[in-house]
């Protein structure tokens, strides 16, 4: 099992981009420096631990900024509202937090992203004194996981694997 932490707000997939060069049009990323910082960070706490190679199952956590109004105001300053959500349902999309991930973690976590054969990723709001943060879990599937997940229905294996990992 590896668990892998990434501090700083979590960081989406972009678009393709295009540019012009010469006659013809060549693609590129915009999102270098962003890919860098985080394999950087990955590194520092892989250091050591072999390439997944074979099936992995991925737990991912995305802890979110919560933004200003979801506090209150003068005397309640700092108090979180008790109307807002523990959920973050804004942009930006849990596939595109989980794609810029994977594609990070391609040659430095496991050999491909076409080795994930379960994954769940929540977004969530980070808690009082929380900083923002992603927190992955990697992990090889045993054989008692397979048997127990063939029996149960999909929202069944969903607790199973919070409960494995």
């Amino acid at each position: 099992m590896l668990k892998i932490i990434i501090p700083g707000i979590p960081i989406a997939k972009h678009r393709p981009r295009f540019a012009r060069r010469g006659k013809g049009t060549t693609t590129y990323s915009d999102q270098e420096t962003e890919e860098g910082l985080i394999l950087w960070h990955v590194k520092q706490q892989t250091n050591g631990h072999k390439l997944f190679k074979d099936a992995v199952l991925v737990d991912t956590k995305f802890f979110m900024p919560r933004p200003k109004s979801h506090f209150g105001t003068g005397r309640n300053e700092g108090i979180l509202k008790s109307s807002v959500s523990k959920y973050h349902i804004k942009k930006p999309d849990t596939d595109n937090l989980v794609k810029f991930l994977f594609d990070i973690f391609n040659g430095s976590v496991w050999k491909d992203d076409s080795q994930v054969i379960y994954e769940v990723s929540e977004k969530i709001y980070c808690g009082p004194g929380e900083e923002p943060r992603t927190e992955v879990t990697v992990k090889k599937p045993d054989e008692c996981w397979m048997q127990e997940k063939d029996n149960l229905n999909p929202s069944k294996r969903v607790l199973l694997l919070r409960r494995r990992i």
